[in-house]
C-alpha cells in the first residue's frame, strides 16, 4: 500500500528543490527546514501545478511549534496536512479538517511508549517513524497502533526504501532526490 500512489513523499528544503518537485509527477511533498516566509510561496507554487505540501511546523523558522502557530498554518495558507511531534499540533491539524502526521523519534524504549500514549489520545491519521532505516520499529509502530506509517530520516538508498515499505510504510519521506527520481512514476 502506497500514499495516494506514492512510494516517496518528496521532502522540500528551499526553492531549488520545491521547483525539483512542482516539475517531477509527484503529487504530496513534505516541507522542511524553512522559513516561515518562505513557506506561502511555495504553497502558492504548488497549488498553482495542483500539487499538495504537508508542512512540518516544528521545522519552520520564524513560527513556534503550537497550536496557535497549527490555526495560522490551516486558516491562512490551507496546507495538504501538518507534520508534528507536538499533540496539539495534531489536534489543530484533525480539527480542521487537514492530514495530522505526528512525528515519533525512536530514541529508546521509554520515548517509543510515551509516544504510544500519545498517539492513542490524538489518533493522528499518519505517523512518521524516524529513523526510518529500522524496519521492525515500523512493523511494531504500525501493529500496535493500527495507523499508517510514514518512514524518514536516514533514508538514503533504494534498499533503505524497499526494508521500509517491505516493513510496511505506507511511504518514505526523503529529501534525496535521486530517490525521488528511482520511485516516481
Amino acid at each position: 500500500m502506497t500514499f495516494q500512489n506514492q512510494t516517496i513523499l518528496p521532502a522540500v528544503k528551499n526553492g531549488k528543490t520545491l521547483e525539483l518537485f512542482l516539475q517531477s509527477s509527484y503529487e504530496y511533498g513534505v516541507i522542511l527546514d524553512s522559513q516561515l516566509s518562505q513557506i506561502p510561496s511555495f504553497i502558492k507554487a504548488a497549488k498553482r501545478e495542483k500539487k499538495k505540501l504537508f508542512i512540518h511546523v516544528d521545522l519552520i523558522q520564524g513560527i513556534k511549534n503550537d497550536e496557535h502557530a497549527a490555526e495560522f498554518l490551516c486558516q491562512t495558507l490551507k496546507p495538504a496536512g501538518l507534520v508534528s511531534t507536538r499533540a496539539a499540533v495534531i489536534t489543530k491539524a484533525k480539527q480542521r479538517g487537514i492530514y495530522a502526521i505526528q512525528r515519533l523519534f525512536l530514541l529508546d524504549s521509554n520515548a517509543v511508549e510515551k509516544s504510544y500514549q500519545v498517539i492513542k489520545k490524538v489518533q493522528p491519521d499518519f505517523i512518521e517513524v524516524l529513523p526510518g532505516v529500522v524496519p521492525h520499529m515500523i512493523q511494531e509502530v504500525k501493529e500496535k497502533t493500527g495507523i499508517p506509517v510514514f518512514a524518514g530520516g536516514l533514508i538514503r538508498t533504494i534498499e533503505d526504501v524497499d526494508r521500509a515499505i517491505g516493513a510496511g510504510a505506507t511511504a518514505v519521506t526523503t529529501s534525496k532526490q535521486e530517490l525521488w527520481e528511482h520511485y516516481s512514476k
